[in-house]
């Protein structure tokens, strides 16, 4: 068996409607993947499974979404050791022993393109920093974080599919999967 870390995009199903941790846990054990658990109530998942393709298990957990839950939400699939690579791969480690909360990973369902990271540099605030490291893109934010212009450039259509995780969770994903 494998252990899996899977990130959901966004876990908000219409007006005031959020999914349930244990609906989301119910619908991987339906799926036959052992042992999920979540992490807090913002869409992030560890279970275990047969070793499979990452691109097959994103499809296989998107289409139960959509069944299950009415709304496609895109699904970030990364085994255990990829994670554990992520979280030691923090090019911020000072920044995050001082404020976890201003540094954050978008987590890439492809490697990021490097013209895509160029085009963000332009974007990057004054006490604002950035790094590409193995295909995702570590950030620290300013304390102005809700006004940041390089917060607003991160999107889909810039990047292609991804999803952000700040570094408690990613720590506390890692604490997860490393048991």
């Amino acid at each position: 068996m494998q252990t899996y870390v899977a990130l959901l995009y966004s876990i908000v199903l219409g007006e005031g409607r959020r999914v349930v941790m244990s609906d989301l846990r119910a619908m991987a054990e339906g799926l036959g993947l052992n042992n999920s658990r979540t992490l807090v109530a913002t869409g992030n998942m560890v279970f275990e499974a047969k070793e499979t393709e990452i691109a097959a298990l994103e499809r296989r957990l998107e289409t139960a979404f959509e069944r299950t839950f009415d709304r496609h939400v895109d699904i970030i699939v990364r085994r255990a050791d990829d994670w554990l690579r992520l979280a030691a791969g923090n090019p911020f480690l000072i920044e995050s022993a001082a404020a976890a909360d201003r540094v954050a990973v978008r987590v890439m369902r492809k490697p990021v393109p490097a013209e895509a990271v160029a085009v963000l540099e332009a974007y990057v605030g004054k006490e604002e920093r950035m790094q590409a490291v193995g295909g995702d893109i570590w950030f620290f934010f300013s304390r102005e974080r809700p006004n940041s212009r390089l917060l607003a450039a991160i999107s889909h259509k810039r990047l292609g599919v991804g999803t952000s995780r700040n570094w408690n969770t990613v720590r506390r994903l890692a604490e997860m999967v490393g048991k």
